[in-house]
């Protein structure tokens, strides 16, 4: 079925089987409102006469699982044998946009939240259509057909039939049953969610078959990379092109607005060139921006109120409070650039040609994509096709698109096919950061110890505006939403909290990173608190359950500290313990809860990770065994990115280029991981970054307890951490 031709008409029915297209609206349970208008089409199932079902995965994969997780819930509803489901990668089309972004792009852990209700529906309605076909066909009533598994049933007869059986009579009717969320499954009947399925992608994987687009070859294709300007904002002035084109190969050298593209006929003779490319680039605004110096210009307007910052965050009168205070605890904490540093370099294959364009991407935004490619083209977006493939990493990298927009600027320029692709120096120099922070928290306290109120200003720079430019920031009235997610205490029972974001503006390149704002402000926040048990003289964990408000908030850290056996005296080791949480209230929040045992080497300052155990409540956690391999992975993120990772700018270029001098934690460096998931409800609440953001405070608030001294800037180097307990 063309992608671009979906109707709400039956498209095709007898002898080749059934394909559906929906068409409905996305209803909560409990909401009278629709999260999507009427007459959005979102997906499709095909079921073939011999019982094979094709459903279509409309989500970008990257490793979170969506591709198996999204057709499952098809499947469930639909009551399909999953031994006979086959699953396809949508194209990209409306009919297979996100809900909440009406697009299809993935990001903020909440693709399976999203397509929930759609899919649920989805499978229903071609449910509903097999048992009408059927019961037309017996000349019984509807009602008193049931399923099995890819088998319709009708008790009172002892009659029996197929789905496949059923796909070679049935229609697809002109309108669509409409389904009520009522009319879903109950949870409590749920055969395939809920339970551990064999993940769709592994085996492909595992030998090798699986396609990233830094594996695609098509007919007359050249090669290129592109040297992108150090800085953000410069453009090429000059370089050595012609003395380039003498080599070997080399075909082209084609100048772009924010860097110079190399292209050959072997990818080694492309890579050997941009070696020797001499290049000068034009003037930019962060031409002289220092981040080491800089840090300090943070740091003080964090902690200056007399620049006002843009209120994120507000409840009662925090200033207010905070003056007429018994106490006023204070906290200052900093964090560095970060880089994604994903496996695959950033490689992207596009075709230009008068027809129309096509590409091959590992892409976390392919509307953009489409919609980009369209543009700089000069062809309508229909004349565009994006071939989804799997992501070599993307942790919000690959939600910019740069790479792809090139390989298509390329494309056109030369006239061929053209497979774009970054050195591992280059992707790293011209990395998209998460932006560098500075905290300052102030709490007020009463005579008796208790919050009274909360003040929390961060200064760093902006990141919508670079990820989806300043109309989008205008219109959240200046909150950028990426910075400050989750800068806030809602579960601590705060009444009087203000949250403020002190722009700051760098010049760099900034992107989201995986937890967005979740990591730095996580660690600012759950620093404190540890601070706050230790004036109260109270134990971390008892502290946190005396003042945490949400049942499941408390679940996590009590099933934590029994994980790890929180009472239990350690030789040379001590916990830490911390609370996050993922999500926002207008689509639910899972929760989570780490432990970390430590050691430290006093003299050379190195923290090491003995062990961890975590507790997350994800809702209802539809394929568990995924779930605990997701919430692992980003604890390892946690992990690395807290005693590790750190990218440095001198005159507005980055100081790394390689793992040699961004190093990341080592499998030998990784302590043995116990995660238990927990239920609490009929509804999956997002998983993908979960673990990450208290990794950082529940290592730092162990060395805390070790040593009486509090680490306040992350990354914990060894120097740093010397430098603190001397």
């Amino acid at each position: 079925m063309s992608s671009t031709n979906l109707s709400r008409r039956a498209l095709i029915a007898g002898g080749a089987g059934l394909t559906f297209a929906f068409a409905f609206t996305v209803v909560e349970e409990g909401q009278a409102q629709t999260a999507a208008p009427a007459g959005r089409l979102n997906a499709y199932v095909r079921i073939a006469t011999d019982g094979t079902i094709t459903i279509a995965a409309p989500s970008p994969e990257m490793g979170q699982g969506t591709n198996t997780t999204l057709p499952l819930i098809v499947a469930e509803e639909l009551d399909a044998d999953w031994a006979r489901v086959r699953i396809e990668t949508a194209p990209v089309a409306a009919a297979y946009d996100n809900p909440i972004f009406r697009a299809q792009f993935v990001v903020a852990s909440i693709t399976t939240r999203a397509y929930w209700m759609p899919l649920r529906t989805a499978g229903a309605q071609a449910r509903r259509v097999l048992l009408d076909a059927v019961a037309a066909r017996w000349n019984v009533p509807v009602g008193e057909l049931t399923t099995e598994p890819s088998t319709v049933v009708h008790a009172a007869s002892n009659r029996r039939i197929g789905y496949g059986e059923i796909a070679g009579f049935a229609t697809v009717p002109a309108t669509m049953p409409e389904i009520t969320p009522q009319q879903l499954k109950p949870a409590a009947s749920f055969r395939l969610l809920g339970r551990d399925v064999n993940r769709y992608d592994v085996p492909a994987k595992a030998t090798g078959q699986a396609v990233f687009a830094i594996d695609v070859r098509v007919p007359n294709m050249l090669h290129a990379t592109v040297a992108r300007a150090p800085v953000l904002g410069a453009s090429p002035a000059t370089h050595n092109g012609a003395d380039l084109l003498r080599r070997p190969g080399i075909t082209h050298v084609v100048p772009l607005a924010n860097g110079i593209a190399i292209v050959g006929e072997r990818v080694e003779q492309v890579i050997e060139a941009r070696k020797l490319l001499r290049a000068t680039w034009s003037g930019a605004p962060a031409d002289a921006f220092d981040s080491d110096r800089a840090l300090e210009t943070y740091r003080a307007n964090a902690r200056d109120l007399a620049k006002r910052g843009v209120v994120a965050r507000r409840t009662g009168e925090a200033d207010t409070a905070i003056a007429a205070a018994a106490r006023v605890v204070t906290g200052e904490f900093t964090t560095d650039y970060v880089t994604h540093a994903q496996m695959e370099p950033l490689t992207a294959v596009a075709s230009v040609t008068p027809q129309g364009v096509e590409i091959w991407a590992g892409t976390q935004w392919p509307t953009l994509c489409r919609d980009e490619a369209a543009r700089i083209a000069g062809v309508p977006a229909d004349r565009v096709k994006v071939n989804m493939l799997t992501m070599g990493g993307g942790f919000g990298r690959r939600a910019q698109i740069e790479y792809v927009t090139e390989a298509v600027e390329v494309s056109k320029a030369v006239g061929r096919p053209i497979k774009l692709m970054a050195t591992r120096e280059d992707d790293m120099v011209n990395a998209h950061t998460r932006p560098m922070t500075a905290h300052r928290i102030d709490v007020g306290l009463d005579a008796q110890g208790r919050i009274q109120g909360w003040r929390h200003r961060l200064a760093a720079d902006l990141v919508v505006v670079q990820v989806y430019g300043q109309a989008r920031l205008d219109a959240q009235r200046g909150v950028d939403h990426i910075v400050v997610y989750h800068a806030d205490v809602p579960h601590y029972g705060v009444t009087n909290h203000l949250t403020e974001h002190v722009y700051q503006d760098s010049g760099v390149r900034s992107a989201a990173w995986r937890g967005i704002g979740a990591g730095p402000n996580a660690f600012a926040i759950e620093s404190v608190i540890d601070d706050l048990a230790r004036i109260a003289e109270r134990d971390p964990v008892e502290y946190r359950l005396s003042i945490l408000t949400d049942a499941r908030a408390r679940a996590v850290v009590q099933a934590a500290a029994e994980m790890a056996e929180w009472r239990r005296p350690r030789q040379n080791a001590s916990l830490g313990i911390a609370f996050s949480r993922l999500g926002l209230p207008q689509i639910g929040e899972s929760m989570v809860a780490t432990v970390v045992e430590t050691t430290l080497d006093r003299t050379s300052g190195t923290i090491r990770v003995t062990n961890m155990w975590c507790a997350a409540d994800v809702g209802l956690p539809i394929q568990p065994r995924n779930i605990t391999r997701q919430v692992e992975g980003s604890l390892v993120w946690g992990l690395s990115s807290a005693i590790r990772e750190r990218i440095t700018f001198q005159r507005g270029a980055s100081q790394q280029s390689n793992f040699s001098d961004y190093p990341i934690l080592r499998a030998s460096e990784t302590p043995p991981i116990a995660v238990r998931v927990i239920r609490s409800g009929d509804i999956p609440l997002p998983v993908g970054e979960l673990g990450l953001a208290n990794v950082a405070p529940a290592i730092g608030n162990a060395i805390h307890t070790m040593t009486g001294r509090r680490l306040r800037q992350l990354p914990f180097t060894p120097e740093r951490v010397r430098a603190t307990l001397a």
